[in-house]
């Protein structure tokens, strides 16, 4: 049999596409699929693309492949990739490696790190980012283990990766869950990207009337500027389309019910578990659970009042809406970047947050211009503790948040939902207060359950014997 220096395992769409880009960088490639059908029609299709060499159970695509063996196993996240380690650990020797290419949860890749590194396998969970067409063309590259697992693939990940600048879009991220945890807040960061630009894309038709083909127009020419975005660029071409059975706009006629796979949910509750306050990736976690409350929604249309205002102003209100999308955009970004900064504490990863922006440069769902900025911010300040704070955002937000500010207020006065604009700027405002009310919170809390609170003036923490004489005691 012919040897093969790289094998993948599992061809469903993401799985052909990067095995026909490793392939095109002339590395033969080994496939494998549990149906042996999808591999034949993979090769049927795609054979001719490069040196395949076509495999139909376990055994085979182990011996086909040079040692120390590489596989990469792209397959459902859970019980999918389980199964697929415990097929093919018998058959492999210490030194191969194991990488899942999927959107495993960081916990799980934790433990299968453990598991598999103490019999002497090497195991990746690399973030793979860029849906299909990054997969074959370049993604975006997260890979998470041991340095001496990454650099036995290294080679092949940075040919396959999307370039931007000459430089790779693959970088180590960190050990065993740490590039699958940058993939989950890259997911995450996407969640609130995406909510921005359809809360940018209901203000603007609901309050200025735009049809969708007037605003994939503003959408273009936004593009040209500070948004310049991959999400910005087909927001233009969804907007843009029509539908060919009706002549309507596409998006009149596509169910207003977004779904997501649950990454979005995982970056939330993980950063629940930190303290730190994802407010735009959370308010687009809810805005699709709203959203997928269409059976309700109807009848509450029908029920319950809002505001009969009409936009009184509109003259320049375009322009502020690219505003607040882009100070919106900024918050966001910098709460996912706060949360991955905390993660490497809380589970002792060495994360390069600027080399993590330069790899979302290219290839991935969320690539931007601005992510320059981003790189050059930790570049400069390793230990920036928020964007919000670096100089040139500092200087950014102080310009737009007049126009951010107007958004907000006249979505309010019309009954339009900006959750995400709203609770971006609200993050914003509360990030900048020197002193916040959370003073009364904690005399609340004192007072009904004795939990203390510390002084301002002197160190310890104190009491107040409420429902006795009042008397302030040193807390238990």
């Amino acid at each position: 049999m012919v040897s093969a220096q790289f094998g993948v395992y599992g061809l469903a769409v993401m799985g052909q596409n990067l095995a026909r880009n490793i392939a095109s960088r002339g590395i033969p490639v080994a496939v494998y699929n549990r149906t042996a059908s999808r591999t034949e029609r993979f090769m049927a299709e795609h054979g001719e693309e490069g040196q395949f060499v076509p495999t139909f159970d376990v055994e085979e695509l182990v011996s086909a492949l040079e040692r120390p063996r590489s596989i990469l196993m792209m397959v459902k996240a859970g019980e999918a990739v389980d199964h697929s380690i415990a097929e093919l650990r018998p058959r492999l020797e210490p030194g191969d490696i194991l990488i899942d290419g999927g959107n495993s949860f960081f916990m799980d890749t934790r433990r299968r790190a453990a598991e598999l590194e103490s019999a002497g396998l090497r195991y990746l969970g690399s973030g793979v980012s860029g849906g299909e067409e990054g997969a074959l063309k370049g993604p975006s590259m997260m890979p998470g283990g041991t340095p001496e697992a990454y650099e036995q693939v290294e080679p092949v990940f940075t040919q396959i990766a999307a370039q931007v600048d000459g430089q790779p879009c693959c970088t180590y991220i960190g050990t065993d869950g740490a590039g699958h945890y940058v993939k989950m807040v890259h997911n995450g960061i996407e969640y609130a990207d995406i909510q921005l630009i359809a809360e940018a894309y209901d203000f603007l038709r609901q309050a200025l009337g735009l049809e969708p083909a007037e605003q994939a127009e503003v959408f273009r020419e936004w593009n040209q500027g500070d948004l310049d975005s991959y999400l910005i660029q087909i927001t233009a071409e969804v907007l843009a389309k029509q539908d060919p059975s009706t002549g309507r706009p596409l998006v009149d006629v596509i169910l207003d019910e977004a779904q997501q796979k649950g990454t979005g949910k995982w970056t939330s509750q993980n950063a629940l578990d930190l303290g730190i306050p994802v407010t735009a990736i959370t308010e687009a976690v809810f805005g699709r659970f709203l959203s997928a409350q269409k059976a309700h929604r109807p009848r509450a249309a029908g029920i319950l009042p809002g505001p009969r205002l009409a936009v009184r102003d509109a003259d320049g209100l375009v322009d502020a809406v690219r505003d607040a999308l882009y100070a919106s955009k900024v918050v966001a970004y910098a709460q996912g970047f706060e949360q991955m900064a905390a993660a490497a504490e809380e589970y002792d990863w060495s994360l390069n947050l600027g080399a993590i922006a330069s790899i979302w440069r290219g290839g991935c769902i969320i690539r931007a211009r601005f992510l320059n900025r981003i790189q050059t911010a930790f570049d400069e300040q390793p230990d920036l503790p928020n964007l919000l704070i670096a100089p040139y955002f500092v200087d950014a937000l102080a310009n737009l948040q007049e126009s951010w500010r107007r958004v907000i207020r006249t979505a309010v006065d019309i009954g339009v939902p900006t959750p995400a604009f709203s609770s971006s700027l609200a993050y914003y405002d509360g990030y900048r207060r020197e002193r916040s009310p959370a003073n009364l919170i904690q005399g609340l809390r004192d007072y009904f359950g004795a939990h203390g609170y510390r002084r301002v003036d002197r160190e310890g923490s104190f009491h107040i014997r409420w429902p006795q004489d009042g008397a302030e005691v040193p807390a238990d």
